[in-house]
């Protein structure tokens, strides 16, 4: 399996080494900190990987931990491939930088959507209407970057090695005309071709299941080909989302979601029902609303 390229994940995988290598130094943070004549909170943020850290300090930090001359070789390397930028660094002021470097690097992405279509399926038109209706208070400039970086996202699903996406559409999603009946029915029609690729695999849960697990939020889980790269659950919120890696964590979110495909219809029904969608649009419907006849 092939490792995929991004700095966020290297400074990921290189603040775990120097956590394990600390500990088992039985240094403490403190004493890290010492090392380098910095805060205690920077070498958290080091070991979490939120934090990049120069090629000098990590040698000295693994010095200070005894750690054999080979093996330090390797981790400085790493640093140094850490504070290389991502494609989507000119675009940081627009987007979760995090989550977009583990995107990258993840082989394959598990995600549950509630009320918009996912960013690495959406059409040009579909992103540029959804963004501008989700952000009143962005200039038109701002709106067009961001739809550059989520259209540069999408590569990630047709180079050479294809990222695994399987993606539980909630029928909201394709129920209301985001931007339009025409952007609406190209971008579900987008969807019936994307769910004809072997990489991605789309299901759609109706409204007619009712309750069901997800009803707390849209996530996504990301899975990385590394062992000593764990996964990760990313949970969507207002002010950008939040990162969870804590075993039990992701043992909740793999239950969720296992329920939520059970409870959805197949890829083979999803993609007929979405196709049907495209020429018979939801919103369309000459059925009276509920508010309507009471």
């Amino acid at each position: 399996m092939t490792d995929r390229p991004s700095p966020t994940i290297r400074r990921r995988r290189l603040g775990a080494e120097l956590r394990r290598y600390r500990e088992g130094a039985g240094i403490t943070i403190e004493g890290a900190a010492a090392q380098l004549a910095c805060s205690t909170s920077k070498i958290s943020r080091i070991e979490t990987g939120h934090n990049s850290v120069t090629p000098r300090d990590v040698a000295r930090l693994l010095d200070c931990y005894g750690v054999p001359r080979h093996a330090s070789a390797e981790l400085v390397d790493i640093a140094q491939q850490a504070r290389q930028k991502g494609w989507w660094h000119p675009y940081s002021a627009v987007l979760t930088g995090a989550y977009v470097g583990l995107e990258a690097a993840a082989q394959a992405i598990r995600a549950y959507e509630q009320q918009v279509v996912p960013g690495l399926l959406q059409t040009h038109e579909y992103a540029r209407a959804m963004i501008r209706s989700a952000r009143p208070d962005i200039t038109a400039d701002e709106v067009e970057r961001r739809v550059r970086v989520r259209l540069g996202r999408q590569s990630l699903l047709s180079q050479e090695d294809p990222l695994d996406l399987r993606v539980v559409l909630d029928e909201a999603v394709v129920s209301r005309p985001v931007g339009g009946d025409p952007v609406m029915r190209a971008q579900i029609a987008c969807l019936v071709t994307a769910a004809e690729l072997p990489h991605v695999t789309l299901q759609l849960l109706p409204f007619a299941v009712g309750g069901h697990a997800g009803m707390d939020g849209t996530f996504a889980i990301l899975e990385f080909a590394e062992s000593h790269d764990p996964d990760v659950v990313y949970a969507e919120n207002a002010t950008g989302g939040l990162f969870l890696e804590k075993s039990e964590e992701l043992r909740k979110y793999e239950t969720i979601f296992n329920s939520i495909c059970a409870a959805a219809l197949t890829p083979r029904e999803s993609a007929a029902r979405l196709a049907q969608l495209a020429k018979e649009p939801l919103w369309n419907s000459s059925r009276p609303r509920d508010s309507a006849s009471t």
